[in-house]
C-alpha cells in the first residue's frame, strides 16, 4: 500500500494531443479484444459538413475477415456530442522504466470530441437483433428427451416399506375373525399369566385381525399412556380374576 501511493512522475509530453472519446457495442469491445496487436481494427471515413453549423458524418467500417463467418454488422455510424465544459483527459500506463523498475503513467491525450459507435441498420443488423432477443427469451432450464435409461439412478418397482405393508394387509386378510366369547377367553386366559401385553403380542396370540382384537381390547382393558407400561394393555379392574400377589407383580 506504501509503495502504492508514492509520488511518481508523470509524463506530460503527449498531454495537448486531442483524442476521441468513443462508447462501441459490447460485441466490437469482445471482438477487438480477442484480437492480435498490430492488426486493423476498422477506417474511418470522415465527410465535411456541407453547410455551416452542420455535424461533420463519419462512417465507421469493420474489415471483412473481422466479421466473416460472423453476423455483427460491418457498417457503423457515429453519433457526435458536445463535450461541453467538461475537462477529460486519458491516463495509461506505458510500461516498465529499467532504471528504477516502477511504472511509468502519462497522459496521452486530451478529449476533445464524444461520439457513440452506433450499427447501421441492414441485414447483419437485424440478425444480430434477432440472436439477441431468442438468448434473451431462452428459458434457463428445459425439458430434453433422454434416449437411453441415466444409470445412476433407477427408479424400483416396489421399495422395501410398500413391499412389508402388503404383507402385512395380506396377513391379516388370512385372519378370519373368530366368535367374540372365544376371543376373550383367549384374552382372559393371557392375562392371568402377564399384567401388561403390547397389541403385537396380544395379535399372534389370539391369531385376530388388528382392528377386531382393537375393539374387543377397548371394551376389557385400559391403555397405558405412561411409563414404565407406556404402550401396553391390561385387564380393567373389573375384569382381573388373577390374585393380589399376581397383580402386584
Amino acid at each position: 500500500m506504501e509503495k502504492a501511493h508514492d509520488p511518481k512522475d508523470l509524463d506530460l509530453t503527449a498531454s495537448g494531443r486531442g483524442v476521441w472519446l468513443v462508447k462501441v457495442p459490447k460485441y466490437l469491445s469482445e471482438k477487438w479484444s480477442n484480437t492480435r496487436g498490430g492488426s486493423e481494427l476498422g477506417r474511418l471515413k470522415i465527410s465535411r459538413p456541407k453547410f455551416v453549423g452542420a455535424k461533420q458524418e463519419v462512417l465507421f467500417t469493420l474489415p471483412e475477415a473481422t466479421v466473416a463467418g460472423d453476423s455483427i454488422p460491418r457498417d457503423h455510424k457515429f453519433a457526435i456530442t458536445k463535450i461541453g465544459n467538461q475537462n477529460l483527459s486519458v491516463l495509461s500506463e506505458t510500461g516498465t522504466n529499467t532504471e528504477d523498475s516502477t511504472t511509468t503513467v502519462a497522459i496521452t491525450g486530451k478529449v476533445i470530441q464524444r461520439a457513440e459507435c452506433r450499427p447501421i441498420a441492414g441485414d447483419r443488423y437485424m440478425e444480430l437483433k434477432k440472436k439477441a432477443l431468442e438468448m434473451s427469451n431462452k428459458p434457463q432450464m428445459e425439458v430434453k428427451v433422454l434416449d437411453k435409461a441415466v444409470v445412476n439412478y433407477k427408479p424400483k418397482a416396489n421399495h422395501a416399506f410398500n413391499r412389508e405393508w402388503d404383507l402385512k394387509k395380506k396377513e391379516e386378510g388370512k385372519r378370519s375373525r373368530t366368535d367374540k366369547d372365544k376371543v376373550l377367553e383367549m384374552l382372559y386366559n393371557a392375562f392371568e399369566k402377564h399384567q401388561y401385553y403390547n397389541v403385537k403380542d396380544l395379535v399372534t396370540i389370539t391369531k385376530q385381525p388388528i382392528t377386531w382384537l382393537k375393539e374387543i381390547l377397548k371394551e376389557i382393558c385400559n391403555y397405558n399412556m405412561r411409563a414404565p407400561h407406556k404402550n401396553m394393555w391390561e385387564l380393567k379392574p373389573e375384569y382381573r380374576h388373577y390374585t393380589a400377589k399376581e397383580d402386584d407383580t
